[in-house]
């Protein structure tokens, strides 16, 4: 957008010129005795703990800060990050724990620390900011801001003598020249004001009528057919989007974009970007194969491509995501949850070698020497084969390698002239010597704080497992969860908190919260048909119509209007790697409709679609997951209601089907819900499926209901 070259334009003019960055790994012993300690102590947030004891002057994002920044004028330091981000910890080494540095920032300013998954909100607005100020924006984020708090520079990772030059110049300015910064100030505060927000759409548009084929061709464009994913590096997994191809492919029987999925898929855990060791996913890969990633492991991308693969799996049974979806929950069990039942944030990217330096990727990468010492001779031929322990599978810049598969099993069986019993066997013991090599080694950091929103996209996870393999471990996990959910973070007035760390949970809820874990409760009663589960849907939902919602716009703001705004309150509607705050809201919205007969909720999911579709059809990779809402209006929507004794059984072969257009309700007796009511016949378990309140005949039989369902 213009804004963008313009503000970099008066930055050159009002402040100074950007200064150029490059990166450089550290491996700084960290410090093993604690001469400072500054007021991030008091912090839950691991991330803000690992700060606790620098010689800067940290300061969490509190009221009380930023009452001591306007009282004594001085500009603030806000930067942001989280427990598992690399390039955060090379600049903490380089320049936060150095004196030189630490007595520059304590001297001219009030430093702010904060953690990014605590506070997404505080996150978005200076990420909004940089990305005016710079045309791009990540993590580590750090922005120089005016005593109100109202952002003047910023950028990401900067080495120790940019940042003192930055810090040195920009406070000259500001003792010579403060209006310069004051009126620069007010120009950026007018742009971040203007992103994020959505116009009522006033036009009559009829969906079911609307050919979205021209956008995904040019989608198409960008995609990778050697690969999968986007065409380029880094790579991010991008789960709804992935969701909304197969379900496009799927209806449209577009063979071509079926068969990326599927290269997709198959790409991404055969590469170093899954742990072919322990299961789960890293968060990107920083080259076009998947192979070398930046090596944290988060909790929604693990809980996303849980419920992505099992999907896959219900539509195509490819034993390869059946794997990956054990692997993968075996990971988040073993490594990811708490005695509570609550999961874990994150897995560091860096771990302590050998040597005792932090260094990115080392518990997960391997010598060919360390390899050699503990797989058997006899096996390493096949070893070395498997994992690419070859010029395809090397991380040149460490002299090490990432395994990564190249060949499904059945190529390779056929390659090496070996029988299925005979890989599977050696696969299961070369497995159980990695491990116990791993075991040996010192293990990343473990980011321990609970996020309802992230917990919530892990029960979706565990029930969408559950559906599809149904394996009682995954809906007793997603029932602990829910249950933790309801009894520590749901407040006695009807809201959420945001964050829980031993005991103690301090943020209000944001729209993430409510609109994940709504999704999670509905997908939580299609697996019991508890209809707990639906009502706590429908309450949480009708928490965000009284504090969420935007009467003149009909979007939901991310903030609950009991919350300060921050510069400008903003609404959170672009699909990214976890889709929007917004997107999903008015799904769950659309389909809570159907089960309470709720026209507000129908005609509110309606008129939000309709907002984004300008945008929608102009950059369709940022509304993937309102796309697939959109094709809930271009098809027929079933309503597969199941009512009597042996309900929860005809329910389980039901949602072991790949059917995205439906929601699935019943019970095993009589209920005055919406749908169920007067449907229950004694001595017969009835099968209805409805479009539009037409429905058919009821039946008894799961083959026979499945007949009336198309795609």
């Amino acid at each position: 957008m213009f804004f963008i070259p313009l503000m970099q334009k008066i930055i050159l003019i009002a402040l100074i010129a950007l200064l150029q960055f490059s990166c450089n790994s550290s491996k700084k012993e960290p410090l093993k005795t604690h001469k400072y300690t500054n007021d991030l102590i008091n912090e839950t947030s691991p991330y803000l703990l690992q700060h606790a004891h620098n010689p800067v002057d940290w300061k969490p994002w509190n009221e009380t800060t930023l009452n001591e920044a306007k009282q004594s004028n001085k500009l603030m330091i806000i930067s942001v990050g989280y427990a598992a981000c690399h390039w955060c910890h090379v600049m903490e080494h380089e320049s936060f724990e150095d004196s030189t540095v630490a007595a520059l920032m304590n001297k001219n300013y009030i430093s702010v620390k904060v953690d990014r998954e605590e506070r997404p909100d505080v996150d978005q607005t200076y990420i909004n900011a940089v990305q005016l100020m710079t045309g791009n924006a990540g993590w580590p984020l750090n922005v120089i801001a005016l005593p109100d708090g109202r952002p003047v520079y910023g950028g990401t990772y900067f080495k120790k003598e940019d940042w003192i030059a930055a810090l040195q110049q920009i406070q000259q300015l500001y003792e010579e020249s403060p209006q310069k910064l004051i009126d620069y100030a007010n120009r950026l505060e007018e742009g971040i004001k203007s992103l994020d927000l959505v116009s009522f759409n006033h036009s009559e548009i009829d969906f079911s009528e609307i050919d979205i084929t021209p956008v995904i061709d040019t989608w198409k464009n960008s995609l990778d057919t050697v690969y999968g994913g986007s065409r380029g590096a880094p790579k991010f997994m991008m789960p709804n989007q992935l969701a909304f191809f197969m379900r496009y492919a799927y209806k449209n029987n577009d063979e071509a974009l079926r068969n990326y999925v599927a290269l997709t898929l198959e790409k991404m855990a055969f590469g170093g970007l899954y742990d072919q060791v322990e299961g789960g996913f890293s968060r990107y890969s920083t080259d076009e194969k998947w192979h070398v990633p930046h090596f944290e492991k988060m909790l929604y991308d693990n809980a996303q491509l849980v419920s992505l693969y099992s999907q896959a799996f219900a539509l195509t049974q490819n034993p390869l995501y059946k794997n990956v979806v054990e692997e993968t929950l075996a990971f988040i069990a073993k490594e990811l949850t708490n005695n509570e039942g609550a999961f874990y944030s994150s897995l560091d990217a860096d771990s302590l070698n050998e040597e005792g330096d932090l260094v990115e990727g080392d518990y997960y990468t391997f010598s060919k020497e360390k390899l050699q010492s503990f797989i058997p001779q006899s096996d390493w031929v096949l070893f070395e084969d498997y994992y690419n322990v070859n010029s395809y599978g090397k991380w040149e810049a460490e002299n090490n390698y990432v395994l990564i598969r190249q060949l499904t099993d059945e190529a390779f069986i056929s390659k090496h002239n070996i029988d299925a019993n005979t890989l599977l066997q050696k696969k299961s013991n070369w497995n159980k010597l990695l491990k116990e090599h791993r075991n040996t080694r010192s293990k990343p950091r473990l980011d321990d704080k609970t996020l309802t929103s992230w917990n919530g996209l892990m029960i979706k996870g565990y029930v969408d497992a559950y559906k599809v393999f149904k394996e009682e471990a995954y809906l007793n996990a997603a029932l602990t969860n829910a249950n933790f959910l309801l009894s520590k973070q749901l407040q006695s007035n009807g809201s959420l908190y945001h964050n829980y760390k031993d005991g103690k949970s301090s943020i209000n809820g944001y729209l993430e919260d409510y609109a994940s874990v709504i999704d999670a409760f509905i997908a939580l009663y299609e697996a019991t048909l508890d209809e707990k589960w639906i009502k706590k849907a429908n309450e949480l939902s009708n928490y965000t119509f009284e504090n969420f919602f935007d009467e003149e716009k009909h979007m939901f703001y991310f903030t609950s209007k009991e919350d300060k705004e921050i510069i400008s309150r903003s609404m959170e509607y672009r699909d990214n790697v976890i889709a929007a705050s917004n997107s999903m809201m008015a799904k769950n919205l659309f389909v809570l409709a159907h089960h309470f007969d709720n026209e507000t909720y129908a005609t509110t999911a309606l008129q939000m679609l309709k907002n984004v579709q300008p945008e929608l059809e102009k950059y369709p990779s940022g509304f993937a997951n309102w796309l697939d809402l959109l094709l809930n209006y271009q098809s027929k929507y079933y309503e597969i209601v199941v009512v009597g004794n042996d309900a929860i059984d005809k329910v389980s072969e039901i949602n072991k089907k790949y059917i995205p257009n439906k929601l699935v309700a019943g019970n095993t007796k009589a209920s005055n819900a919406s749908l169920l009511k007067e449907r229950y016949v004694e001595g017969r378990t009835l099968i209805y499926v409805c479009v539009n309140n037409t429905c058919k005949l009821p039946v008894e039989k799961v083959a026979d209901a499945l007949k009336f369902v198309g795609n």
